[in-house]
């Protein structure tokens, strides 16, 4: 064997058996998960719920940090800009993969990134106010062809996902809705109740209750299979518009270059949490559930989903407001 050779398999083995012992060492202080949304909504939920499961399996405080601005694109910011020693994380939602197109960021939101696993999934739920006359989605949409532009859809604010996910619908459904934007899932959920807007995109957590209630009508579900909570609502490719598959997730990302055994150790962790039955109990009052998977796995996540909002942010010409 060559001289040079020798040298660098020699530098690799001892630059393995370093990353190892960091590892082995890490966490021995607090660990930051930035949260870049305001405290009380999904990805604050998420976020301190995998900070408890973490404390509790790596003997180590993880504490939580909100920092809400541009979209979610100011603490995500500040979280991958940081030191990649695995002592600050950051809790991305699946609206980080339509801000690549909607926003001018200051990072590359593939390449300054350290994917570490996918923690939750979960669909949209299509509802109608009650008063449509459609009480399916094949009706819904001869609707809205017969109607171009006269029925209006809701959405959590211009370049949300939930705006990306309606006009991602109008695409594949072959129709023209008109646009309402709002400040936050709330007022747009409120304003369908009350007939303001026909529908609305609707997260599983805040549209099941009022369907319970009457307030709502379910007309499909956004994902590849019809959900636990609402088993005769068939999904949109099942009620007739094909290539239709929008999910809502969250997961952790730390900056680029954090050592690869400090990411096993923490997908380790998570991944540990997530198949307690206590975990799909815990995720199931947000009207998620447990994902999983390893950091390749959620690193194409990503840039699948990059590549397909941008298409649709094109096509449709989101902009941020």
């Amino acid at each position: 064997m060559k001289t040079g050779t020798a040298v660098r398999l020699l530098a690799c083995a001892f630059s393995l058996a370093a990353g190892v012992a960091l590892a082995q060492e890490w966490p021995t202080k607090p660990v930051k998960i930035v949260v870049p949304f305001a405290p009380g909504g999904g990805s604050d939920f998420i976020a301190r719920f995998i900070a408890h499961q973490l404390t509790e399996e790596l003997k180590q405080p993880f504490i939580v940090e909100n920092k809400p601005g541009a979209g979610g694109n100011l603490g995500t910011e500040v979280g991958i800009k940081s030191p990649p020693d695995g002592y600050t994380l950051t809790v991305i939602a699946s609206s980080y993969t339509v801000n690549a197109s909607v926003y001018k960021l200051n990072f590359d939101p593939v390449a300054d990134i350290t994917p570490i696993i996918q923690v939750s999934q979960g669909p949209l739920i299509v509802v109608v106010n009650p008063q449509v006359p459609a009480k399916t989605l094949k009706e819904f949409v001869a609707l809205a062809k017969a109607k171009p532009n006269d029925v209006n859809y809701a959405s959590s604010g211009q370049g949300s996902i939930i705006h990306a996910a309606s006009e991602l619908f109008n695409q594949r459904a072959g129709i023209r809705m008109t646009h309402v934007p709002y400040k936050g899932s709330g007022p747009a959920l409120t304003d369908t109740i009350s007939g303001v807007t026909q529908v609305f995109f609707s997260s599983a957590s805040t549209a099941v209750p009022q369907i319970q209630g009457g307030k709502l009508r379910p007309i499909a579900v956004t994902g590849p299979a019809r959900i636990p909570a609402l088993p005769d609502v068939p999904t949109v490719a099942e009620a007739g518009v094909p290539n239709y598959n929008v999910i809502l997730w969250h997961g952790l990302i730390g900056p680029k270059g954090m050592p690869p055994a400090i990411v096993a150790k923490l997908n380790a962790a998570v991944s540990k949490a997530l198949k307690l039955k206590e975990t799909e109990e815990k995720l199931k009052t947000d009207g998620v559930a447990p994902a999983g998977g390893s950091p390749e796995q959620f690193g194409k996540t990503i840039r699948d989903e990059i590549v397909m909002w941008r298409k649709v942010v094109q096509d449709a010409n989101i902009k941020a407001e």
